[in-house]
């Protein structure tokens, strides 16, 4: 048996959270605000704890800076008792600043410091794939050469492409080697049909998910036709903040597949657990269990 269900390769950063009335903001000199916070955040980090949330075995791994933020992360993950290994890097932790309107909307300013070529030794990180059952990667470049390489230990691969445009290079060696295959809905428009389309015949995906916030989800797989919708589950509380809730949603979903879930089922959890996401003030305060998600009942 594998020692983990899930390892979460990179994203791994601080999130400061700026709690403005709308979005887009107007320009003024000084706009008065309520306390900004930052955040132990990130995809990588959102995905890793929203799956432990759910009851699977996780193991992370990135760089991080040796500084106050990286402690911050460190300080976090021990008191998850979240299994994280790490290796310094000199550009410092990842950051980045989201604005977050009154109704739960978020724009965020991502700083994707790194040191150009890096990337993580084979070496580093090749004994916990040849112990897990899935790789979630990240699309942070030094994750890139892990894409291979999970090939050879044939474990399965999920990445979220986020607001991918279709288009930009950077996102398709993802796009076409993972099994499982997650995108943002919100930079395709008409488009969004032909680019799930376009994953599917040009890689290796069985599902390809397009998030579509508050309309919820279309998901295409390889042995059916066309694209589904799945309207957005009713959020259990008022929606605070909706970061985090794309990587909420994939934690849901692959948590689905790694229990043999349908893909029916798969995007209900996902949906229920993103949904969740959006009531928790900040990127990965807390995420949905599996009795938010109902326990025994049809979620699962």
């Amino acid at each position: 048996m594998a020692e983990f269900d899930l390892l979460v390769i990179g994203g791994a950063g601080i999130d400061t959270i700026v709690r403005v009335p709308d979005l887009p903001v107007p320009y003024a000199d000084s706009v008065m605000v309520d306390p900004i916070v930052s955040y132990v955040a990130h995809t990588g980090t959102a995905v890793a704890l929203a799956g432990k949330a759910l009851g699977l075995r996780v193991k992370f791994v990135d760089f991080l800076g040796e500084d106050e933020f990286g402690a911050m992360v460190l300080r976090r993950f021990e008191r998850e008792t979240l299994d994280f290994s790490w290796l310094p890097s000199a550009a410092g932790t990842t950051r980045a600043v989201n604005l977050v309107s009154d109704d739960g909307r978020r724009m965020s300013f991502y700083d994707s410091r790194g040191v150009a070529g890096q990337r993580l030794p084979e070496s580093f990180y090749e004994g916990w794939l040849a112990m897990t059952r899935h790789v979630h990667v990240c699309i942070a470049d030094h994750a890139r050469h892990v894409l291979p390489v999970a090939r050879r230990y044939a474990v399965t691969i999920s990445t979220d492409l986020h607001d991918w445009d279709g288009s930009a290079d950077h996102h398709k060696d993802f796009a076409y080697a993972a099994d499982h295959v997650f995108l943002s809905a919100a930079n395709l428009g008409p488009r969004r049909d032909e680019v799930v389309a376009d994953v599917l015949r040009q890689g290796r995906a069985l599902t390809v998910v397009a998030t579509d916030g508050a309309r919820g989800a279309y998901v295409a797989t390889r042995d059916t036709a066309g694209v589904r919708h799945y309207p957005a589950t009713p959020p259990p509380a008022p929606v605070v903040d909706s970061d985090g809730a794309g990587d909420a949603f994939v934690a849901g979903f692959l948590s689905g597949v790694l229990r043999g879930a349908t893909v029916d089922r798969c995007m209900r959890r996902g949906l229920a657990a993103g949904a969740f996401a959006c009531t928790v003030v900040g990127t990965a305060e807390r995420f949905a269990t599996e009795a938010d998600l109902g326990g025994d009942g049809a979620l699962i």
